[in-house]
């Protein structure tokens, strides 16, 4: 995300979305982001700016980023624009019988066979993540995102933001989780994405953490307590110091500093912008709420304490929805004296974020009310397999959900 000045707290927001480039007969990967991206730029290149949205590679050539060119306010102008270039692209993909398709993993794909790397600028960062970690897995080369930039201007309000944020990852996977299927069978998970993103680089721990940040309020504290632990973890690998320690740390959350913003990076990506805008939207209220002190205080938000976090959110990560919660800190924060599901507990949420902000009320009767009755993506692709689970079935709603991308609807059982 270019950030042109610094920004203060909820000033704007930069959005990223990823998505599988795949053959629109067999859904098969198609590793062709590169001459996606050269059909604009006239050659071989990284990112290409269409107004508002940028087009931008990944690690691997069947996955193309689209992300807001710089921060914005407006999300519905950004929803609006990412559904307009996910037609273009997926207009000129039509070339090679190729198409975008939704969710944070491919349901069969192998990638120990069908992962291409990046080959061109930047390739010297990829070919270094392959030889230490293996990228040819997947954690690595089959995994989509949905990744929310939030700004912060001095250590006063990284403090508040980072305290906030802490809180609401573990809620996050009930909500975002699109993931439920790989290897063409249904995994023990309903988010398993994050269940890679926790294990993919557990080669060196520091790098990931337990995936919840730990409680550091300060940017000389997050220097000396992470990044430094990071740099010195990374330097056998790392001969001629091609890494930074900076954008190698994998929490759930990562502190950037240098440009004054954290990214959240445990969000599944959902079947359309207009699902993920509405996801976002509800977490930036609860987090002005949080920063508002609107539940608790900022020093009780800042005693909680990781070990209480963590159980909450891989629970969220392997239920979803259905996971209860009965840590009496953490439902504390939002006013429960009882333990209750996460769905119970985002209903609570969003009542009180009503309260707070009246306009939340336009999202009631479209998004939130398929997401918190009718379940996650990944319940709603669970729910609409059934029992039939061969592979003819897994490709049919894999096929509608890229439909659903490309109209920028929701999957609605």
């Amino acid at each position: 995300m270019s950030q042109p000045s610094r920004l203060h707290l909820f000033q704007a927001y930069g959005i990223e979305l990823e998505y599988m480039i795949v053959d629109k007969n067999t859904l098969g990967v198609r590793p062709i982001a590169d001459e996606l991206l050269k059909h604009e730029l006239g050659e071989y290149g990284s990112d290409f700016e269409n107004g508002i949205v940028t087009w931008s590679n990944e690690l691997v050539l069947h996955v193309i980023e689209v992300k807001s060119t710089n921060p914005e306010l407006n999300f519905s102008a950004l929803e609006n624009a990412f559904a307009d270039n996910i037609r273009k692209i997926n207009s000129i993909l039509d070339q090679w019988n190729a198409m975008l398709m939704p969710t944070a993993v491919h349901p069969f794909m192998n990638p120990l066979n069908e992962t291409k790397l990046w080959p061109h600028d930047s390739n010297e960062v990829y070919a270094l993540y392959d030889k230490i970690f293996n990228s040819r897995g997947h954690g690595w080369s089959n995994l989509q995102s949905t990744h929310l930039n939030l700004p912060f201007y001095d250590d006063e309000e990284f403090a508040k933001l980072h305290a906030a944020v802490r809180i609401l990852l573990p809620l996050l996977p009930a909500l975002c989780a699109s993931s439920p299927i790989l290897d063409e069978r249904v995994t023990d998970k309903l988010n398993k994405r994050l269940d890679f993103y926790k294990t993919n680089q557990a080669k060196i721990p520091s790098i990931t953490g337990k995936v919840i940040p730990e409680a550091v309020f300060s940017k000389r504290n997050y220097v000396n307590t992470i990044y430094e632990k990071i740099r010195e973890d990374i330097e056998r690998f790392d001969e001629n110091k091609i890494l930074d320690p900076i954008w190698v740390n994998s929490r759930g959350a990562i502190p950037r500093f240098d440009r004054g913003s954290i990214e959240i990076r445990i969000m599944d990506i959902q079947e359309c912008p207009s699902a993920d805008l509405a996801i976002i939207t509800l977490a930036v209220e609860l987090l002005k709420a949080l920063v508002s002190e609107k539940f608790i205080s900022l020093d009780d938000q800042m005693k909680i304490k990781t070990e209480t976090l963590v159980p909450i959110y891989e629970l969220s990560v392997e239920q979803g929805q259905e996971a209860y919660v009965y840590d009496p800190a953490y439902l504390q924060i939002f006013g429960v004296t009882r333990s209750l599901t996460m769905q119970e507990l985002w209903k609570t949420i969003l009542k009180r974020l009503k309260e707070i902000n009246p306009s939340l009320f336009s999202w009631e009767k479209s998004e939130y009310e398929i997401i918190l009755n009718q379940g996650s993506l990944s319940q709603r692709i669970l729910k609409a397999l059934g029992k039939d689970r061969s592979t003819q079935n897994i490709k049919r709603i894999y096929r509608q959900l890229s439909g659903c991308l490309d109209q920028n609807k929701m999957f609605i059982l």
